[in-house]
């Protein structure tokens, strides 16, 4: 990368990140729905819940995460679709800079946009009981994670971004991916679903992504889940920038 590069970045990123502490809502409106969804399934629905844990909080927190960044990279779309319908886009494009940076800024700001949330989720949780004895390392493994998974869907909502022709559109992608956790470990053990819902949620990333982190807070072997894990978010990530990369040069040719 080229000093040019990262100058031009930091420069869009800084821009990118006042519109988000201007407008602070967007951050906390990310971190209200699967704060109450928390809240919902832990003081409504956690005491007919089995999971095998003694603190329903314990086990949910990490499908709650992966919520509320399915629900976060929508903002990074509707961002970027707005600085295209409103020319700032084709102005950028006009100056002299390192045409990437446009998009990396965006993806920047949806780590620190969606970071943040997490920061005010995983408050709430401790808040509501969350103990765990994980070290340092194992935190900062969890934000790893946790980082690759928001920069890989990052990537698909800069697609939707780019080519969405309105505001609902360039959003309304993340409503599957949103709903994936839902048909996941991230509520209840895959063993008390029905056959075929239980081979789909065994076998979609979210519910190695959930294992790998709840046993990372629970201090358990990790087993295969971290690999399988660390396998889908790379290659969303490597298939979603491609794709991106593709489209992006379409539309400034």
């Amino acid at each position: 990368m080229s000093t040019h590069f990262l100058a031009d970045t930091s420069v869009l990123t800084g821009r990118s990140m006042r519109h988000i502490f201007r407008s602070v809502d967007t951050i906390i409106t990310t971190a209200i729905t699967p704060i109450a969804l928390m809240l919902l399934f832990v003081y409504v629905f956690g005491g007919a819940i089995r999971t095998g844990t003694e603190n329903y909080v314990n086990y949910l927190l990490p499908g709650i995460m992966l919520i509320a960044i399915a629900s976060g990279i929508a903002y990074t779309a509707v961002r970027l679709f707005s600085d295209m319908q409103g020319g700032i886009f084709e102005r950028l494009q006009s100056m002299p800079i390192a045409r990437s940076s446009v998009l990396w800024a965006h993806v920047l700001t949806s780590l620190v946009a969606n970071g943040l949330s997490l920061v005010i989720i995983v408050g709430v949780a401790l808040l509501m009981g969350f103990r765990t004895s994980a070290s340092v390392l194992d935190w900062l493994a969890v934000a790893g994670i946790l980082a690759l998974f928001t920069l890989a869907l990052t990537w698909i909502a800069i697609i939707a971004g780019l080519t969405a022709k309105t505001f609902d559109g360039a959003g309304g992608f993340s409503y599957p991916l949103i709903f994936l956790p839902f048909i996941s470990s991230a509520f209840v053990p895959t063993d008390t679903m029905p056959g075929p819902v239980r081979w789909f949620a065994e076998n979609q990333p979210v519910t190695s992504i959930v294992n790998t982190i709840q046993n990372i807070f629970a201090q358990r072997p990790v087993g295969s889940d971290i690999w399988v894990a660390l396998a889908w978010c790379l290659g969303i990530l490597v298939l979603a920038y491609v794709f991106a990369a593709r489209v992006y040069r379409r539309k400034i040719s």
